[in-house]
Order: structure tokens, then C-alpha cells, then sequence
């Protein structure tokens, strides 16, 4: 129920029901595997407090839980000889006949066109964060999966649902994990009063996220925000003093990144936050089987769109997406290829995609920047397409956006070498952070209600009788055509959702 109502009732109940069963398994499993979760005196597997939850149901190793199951993985990938192609960059992924077929990449250690071909596919590129600028993700997750997928024809999900984290350490918006809240760390305004009792009265700091980072916002809009110390932003404090006793063993993540890149001692003094953008709610189409529209791919993680998140996802439920519905995946697309052959290649669509990248791409010479371009697209998303949306900052990030295709269709790529060329590379990924910008701020427009992280000031209110239903995007050379399935409803009909 707490990821039904964290979703804002807009996750599919089938497959949240689902997700539920399959979680616990996987975290036994990853705990066999060798993953150091934190423990309970009695040796159980301890679970933590989270946003919006209604039980301590978040498991967790201290406060570097992706790392360490990242690390247990790869561990476990190296054991059985797993080979990984590392340095690999995706461009296209070619269908025939609306069947898989290959799919196109640039080998930047050497710069060669190199076609993989297989029985199945899976997507798990992550999501499309870094099309805002102030941003918890790494600089690589701008939504090449989403894009490549979307330009083949398999429709996009929900992407209009962005998250922005509640502390994001100002100004480099690394994460400032949620179990900072969770251990008893306060936000304070720049009066030094605490402000969550007025937004979320019986949650406070752990309310949802949309709630927090909403309510960060307003205290800053009603002059209550912090200035001046680093550049234009205001923010608000986190205040983890009172809880110094706890740092080294609880967070000691936190307190490393606020001193290596603050200057900041956490146990006695504030430390900085801003709602940062961290997460993508929406994603590649697809159901709790993790099957596409296209037979043989798969998908799974942030890259998915499952309908677990729905309109807001709940602190750890990520991790836990990737483990359950990732073994899903795993075993489905292993059972597909069992039964199914490596097609023949689509020589012609190949020579077409290996001339597009030599000789249009790189040989392009317009006089526009890439990087200028990437950095307006980031400035647009923020001032218009952030925390708070209205329907005329909409309607000119759509503008913004068209202006910037059109500049992109000028760029010039300085960079010919065939090595690692980070300046194609990113070519690469402003084409697909374009479309991308456009499904999202499309979506936002056209979705005339608040929900989770999306809040329409011009339209306050959740509207159940007309938005109880996804968004699904698919591609044409106009532009997204929009259309919407209705959300599953399996036991619990939409309540107020308050915290």
C-alpha cells in the first residue's frame, strides 16, 4: 500500500502486488552473494525508515547501498566469466519487420562501427536525468536507452513524471541520501526553523519526496530561502547535529562528501540542500514481465516503465526494482532465446546507420556548439520544466526546444578523431535528450492536473476522472503523438494522499 499511495495512484496495482512478492527474494539472494547489509544486534537484515513509508521496510548497507550491490553483482558477473564490452556506444537499434534485428555501436577505444546481433535484448541504460542541470546523476544518464528506443518505435511511458530529490548538496548536486531524513536530520529555513510540520504534519522530513522537494521549494519563493554563499541558488539546511553520534556508523558517506566538497563538518555544522533532479519515473513501455512491444527486448531498472513508480517513486524502491524485475528480465530473456535463432542481418539498414555517423554526423559543419546546446536544453528544462509547472513556461520550453532541434541540425563537430571522440559521443546524446525534453514537456502540458512530481500550478488538484490513466508516447518525425491506457486498479481505490 505505501508504493500505492507513494505512486500518487497512478502505479498499475498488478504489477506493484507483484514487485512486492518478488523483492524479499532477491535481497536474501544478494545477501547469500556476499552483499554487506546492515544488520540488526540479533543478525537479521536491519531496515530503516524512508519517505513515505508506514514500516521500516528499506534495507540498506550503512548509507552506500547502490555501490555495495553493485559491487556483489559484479563480483558474481566476474565468477562466471561474464564478458563485458566495455567503452561500447549505442546508436540505433535496428528492427525488421518490427522484429529484433541488431543493434549499432562505436567502439571509442578504437573508433570502429562495430553490429552486435543476438536472440534477445535487454535494455537497462538507466534514465534521462541530466537533461536538467542541477542533477543528482551522473553526466552519462541522459536517456540514450529511452531515446534509441523511442526512435525504433517501441512507445515511452509516463516520462512526463520526473523526481526531484529533496537534498541535493548545493551547489554540485551530488545526493545527500534520503536516510539523512531517516536518521532524524531536520530542514531548516533560513530563519533556522524547522518547516515540514506545515507541509507534511505527521511525516515531516520523510514525507514523500514530492512533498519534501515542493515544500523546499515554497519556503524559498516566500523569502525564507538561504542566499548568497554559493552564487545565485537559494537553499534551504539540512541539520544533522543533533544526530552527530550517529554519523560515522550510520552515514558516513555523507558526512565524507559534505567535507571533500563543502568544506563542511556535518556533526556541527549545516549543510546546504536543493531539490536536484534524480530520478525518471517513466520509461520504456512495458509490464512486470518486462516485455516490450517488440518481441525478444526486454527491459528493466530506470530504463523500464513498468507502472511501479507511478507518478512518484519511494526512497529504496529503485534498488529494489533493479534486483526483482532485473532477475525477471534476465530469466525471460534467456527462456526467448532458448527457442528463438540470431536473424539474418539488415545489411542495408547497417550501411545506412554506419554512413549517418560518418558521414553526416562528423562531417557536419553548421559553426553550432554542442555543448551550448546541451546547456541551453539544461537551462530550459530547469526554468520551465522543474518542481512547479504552468501552462505557458510549457508552451515556451516546447518553443525552446524546437528552436535548439534546429540549431542541432547545424552543429559542428571539431573533434575528427576516431578515438574516444567524447565530442560525437555527445552529439549523440543531445539528439536524444531533444526528444526526450519534448515527450517530457508534452506530456506535462497536455496532463492538466498535479500528481506525485508533476504540479500543475494552474491545476492544483489531482483529477482522478480524467487522468486515472498513462501517458504513451510514440514516435513520428513530427513529434510524439500522445495517447493514454487507463491505470489498473486491482483493490484500493484512489484516496487523499497526505502525509
Amino acid at each position: 500500500m505505501d508504493t500505492i499511495k507513494g505512486s500518487d495512484y497512478l502505479g498499475d496495482q498488478d504489477a506493484i502486488e507483484e514487485f512486492v512478492r518478488l523483492v524479499p527474494e532477491q535481497i536474501y539472494t544478494t545477501d547469500h552473494w556476499g552483499c554487506p547489509w546492515s544488520r540488526n544486534p540479533d543478525g537479521t537484515i536491519s531496515q530503516r525508515d524512508f519517505g513515505a513509508l508506514s514500516f521500516p521496510r528499506a534495507t540498506f548497507a550503512a548509507d552506500k547501498t547502490g555501490f555495495h550491490v553493485m559491487q556483489t553483482l559484479f563480483s558474481r558477473a566476474m565468477k562466471y566469466n561474464i564478458h563485458f564490452y566495455n567503452e561500447y556506444f549505442a546508436t540505433k537499434l535496428i528492427l525488421n519487420g518490427g522484429q529484433l534485428n541488431s543493434v549499432t555501436t562505436i567502439d571509442l577505444r578504437t573508433g570502429n562501427f562495430v553490429v552486435f546481433q543476438g536472440k534477445a535484448l535487454i535494455f537497462a541504460m538507466g534514465g534521462a536525468g541530466r537533461l536538467y542541470q542541477f542533477a543528482t546523476y551522473a553526466h552519462s544518464v541522459t536517456g540514450d536507452g529511452d531515446g534509441i528506443a523511442y526512435r525504433a518505435g517501441i512507445p515511452l511511458k509516463d516520462m512526463e513524471f520526473i523526481q526531484f530529490h529533496p537534498t541535493g548538496l548545493v551547489p554540485s548536486g551530488i545526493l545527500i541520501t534520503e536516510a539523512a531524513r531517516a536518521e532524524g536530520g531536520y530542514l531548516l529555513n533560513s530563519k533556522k526553523e524547522r518547516f515540514m510540520g506545515t507541509y507534511a504534519p505527521h511525516k515531516f522530513e520523510t514525507a514523500s519526496r514530492d512533498v519534501v522537494s515542493r515544500a523546499i521549494m515554497w519556503e524559498i519563493e516566500a523569502g525564507r530561502g538561504v542566499k548568497g554563499e554559493y552564487g545565485d541558488m537559494e537553499y534551504v539546511y539540512l541539520d544533522m547535529r543533533h544526530i552527530a553520534d550517529k554519523l560515522d556508523e550510520r552515514l558516513p558517506m555523507i558526512t565524507e562528501i559534505a567535507k571533500k566538497f563543502n568544506g563542511i563538518d556535518a556533526h556541527t555544522e549545516l549543510v546546504p540542500v536543493h531539490p536536484a533532479t534524480h530520478y525518471t519515473m517513466g520509461g520504456i513501455d512495458s509490464n512486470v514481465k518486462t516485455t516490450t512491444t517488440v518481441p525478444g527486448v526486454f527491459v528493466a531498472g530506470e530504463n523500464a516503465c513498468v507502472s511501479i513508480h507511478g507518478a512518484n517513486r519511494l526512497g529504496s524502491n529503485s534498488t529494489n526494482e533493479c534486483l526483482a524485475l532485473g532477475n525477471v528480465a534476465g530469466i525471460a530473456a534467456a527462456e526467448w532465446a532458448v527457442s528463438h535463432s540470431v536473424p539474418d542481418l539488415d545489411v542495408a539498414q547497417v550501411n545506412d546507420e554506419e554512413k549517418r555517423i560518418w558521414e553526416d554526423m562528423l562531417k557536419r559543419d553548421g559553426g553550432e556548439n554542442i555543448a551550448k546546446i546541451r546547456e541551453d536544453l539544461r537551462i530550459n528544462m530547469d526554468k520551465n520544466v522543474g518542481v512547479f509547472r504552468t501552462a505557458d513556461p510549457l508552451r515556451n520550453s516546447l518553443k525552446n526546444i524546437a528552436a535548439l532541434k534546429e540549431r542541432y541540425e547545424k552543429i559542428t563537430i571539431q573533434d575528427k578523431a576516431s578515438t574516444f571522440n567524447l565530442e560525437l559521443e555527445w552529439a549523440f546524446e543531445v539528439g536524444f535528450m531533444l526528444d526526450l525534453a519534448e515527450i517530457i514537456t508534452a506530456g506535462a502540458l497536455q496532463r492538466t492536473e498535479s500528481r506525485g512530481a508533476h504540479y500543475r500550478r494552474d491545476f492544483p488538484d489531482r483529477d482522478d476522472a480524467n487522468f486515472m490513466k498513462h501517458t504513451i508516447a510514440t514516435y513520428s518525425k513530427d513529434g510524439p503523438v500522445l495517447t493514454y491506457r487507463p491505470v489498473v486498479v486491482t483493490k484500493w481505490q484512489p484516496t487523499v494522499r497526505s502525509y
